[in-house]
């Protein structure tokens, strides 16, 4: 008898599945989270704790402060996370295919979550600036605010503004941060479900409890010192003179090192590790269809 071959996929739908599925399910993590992200913001730029913080925004400028910024966050993950989790999901199908089948260890999923992170920040980081300076918009006085009043409005005017290439400032500490980050939470989260489920024996809802938990924690640790970075790059506007704040990421980091200490780069942690955790858990337990079908239409608002 001969061999029985088995069926093969037809299409592009394979192949672009992870980057949709990615996509779709960043973007609802961001309406649930939203509301953390544009508190951590604040607290880097100086604001307060993140009750200050909260009671502040919310009294000031209405409970829909909290979601300032929304379609340039949506916009972000439609961009950086699809292509970040997207890439994640090929290169580890690669990996695994050299490797016999067998599960990857550590080192290898690492190496994927940083090629994975450095290419999604790359996409996304114009989207990344847009949300930066929406979020920040009313911290700044009155006269230099820019107010804009969406994504879209925000990418047309600054490059208009400042031309294309402005819509990459700040992109190098957004790269190194998304590699971090990704190296912490893509490979601590699937060598957590492994822990949990093989060694601890939970059931599917603890471990995703449990794994995002660790992944949350690990993401937040390697990251957010050049997620601070990043926020001040990215908000800074010129003095009277013309002169800017800082002349690049590393006067950044070595100023504010100088000036509060290398736990400066640590303001608002707890914040992120909130905002972090519950983003690994919807990310990856999300059907894509009704993150489309909630998220789609806020990009135009």
């Amino acid at each position: 008898m001969g061999e029985v071959k088995k069926p093969q996929s037809l299409g592009v739908w394979p192949t672009v599945k992870p980057f949709v599925n990615g996509g779709a399910s960043g973007m609802l993590a961001t309406c649930v989270i939203q509301p953390v992200d544009m508190i951590k913001v604040r607290i880097q730029l100086g604001q307060g704790s993140a009750a200050e913080v909260t009671k502040t925004m919310i009294k000031n400028e209405g409970f829909g402060a909290l979601y300032k910024g929304l379609s340039a966050g949506l916009l972000r993950q439609a961009t950086y996370t699809t292509a970040r989790l997207g890439t994640f999901k090929i290169l580890t199908n690669k990996a695994i295919e050299a490797n016999d089948g067998k599960p990857l260890p550590l080192y290898q999923k690492a190496l994927c979550g940083l090629t994975a992170g450095a290419i999604g920040a790359s996409v996304g980081s114009p989207a990344d600036l847009a949300l930066i300076r929406m979020q920040a918009d009313a911290t700044l006085p009155v006269a230099q605010r820019r107010n804009y009043s969406n994504a879209f409005n925000a990418l047309f005017r600054i490059v208009s503004d400042e031309g294309v290439l402005a819509l990459w400032k700040g992109a190098g500490p957004t790269v190194v941060r998304a590699m971090a980050l990704n190296m912490g939470m893509l490979a601590s989260y699937d060598q957590s479900v492994e822990f949990c489920k093989d060694t601890l024996g939970f059931g599917e809802m603890s471990t995703v409890l449990g794994a995002s938990s660790v992944s949350g924690f690990f993401a937040a640790a390697c990251s957010l010192p050049f997620d601070y970075v990043k926020t001040q790059i990215q908000k800074m506007q010129p003095d009277a003179q013309g002169k800017y704040p800082y002349t690049g990421s590393m006067d950044c980091a070595l100023k504010t090192l100088k000036s509060g200490g290398p736990f400066k780069f640590y303001t608002g942690f707890p914040v992120y590790c909130v905002r972090i955790a519950p983003h690994v858990m919807v990310h990856l337990s999300t059907p894509p269809s009704m993150c489309a079908f909630v998220c789609l239409p806020v990009l135009l608002v």
